[in-house]
């Protein structure tokens, strides 16, 4: 199975797509790792794409919902949930100044806590609707991408 994985274009298109929907580290990572797993750079590119926007519908429409459940559920994730609200709502505040650009500019910055994860939940913090946020939250992960492709490949250097 592991080798299936890392062997195959397919493998490798699937495992770049799974990175690429995990929170944290989003498209951040999957691009780059698909890159270097030897997947020609529009399919690394398609994958890591489709995999960080997969979640962004569920999270702005279900989220809320969600943490009502574990509130209910599992008391000692009050302060986790609490904290995460607070912080996307503070970020809110940005995306409230600016609009859909403010998301698209926020989403686009390759920096830990931001991405679509982190651009969903304050748009579901906001009560966007899918149709407002998803358009603004994919030209931000299109940018983040192309930062990420720029220094996967040593246009940008950091150092």
């Amino acid at each position: 199975m592991i080798e299936w994985l890392t062997e195959t274009v397919v493998g490798k298109f699937l495992s770049t797509l799974f990175i690429s929907m995990a929170p944290v580290v989003e498209l951040r990572l999957g691009l780059p790792y698909g890159i270097a797993q030897g997947l020609d750079y529009p399919l690394a590119l398609a994958a890591a794409l489709i995999g960080n926007m997969i979640p962004v519908p569920f999270i702005i429409v279900y989220i809320e919902r969600i943490f009502a459940w574990l509130r209910r559920h599992f008391d000692k994730l009050n302060n986790f949930i609490t904290r995460l609200e607070d912080k996307a709502q503070l970020k809110g505040e940005t995306v409230k100044k600016y609009g859909p650009l403010g998301l698209v500019i926020f989403v686009a910055i390759p920096l830990p806590g931001t991405g679509a994860w982190t651009g969903a939940l304050v748009a579901a913090i906001l009560n966007m609707r899918v149709r407002q946020a998803a358009p603004s939250i994919m030209l931000g992960v299109c940018i983040a991408a192309t930062i990420m492709t720029a220094l996967t490949f040593g246009v940008i250097k950091l150092t």
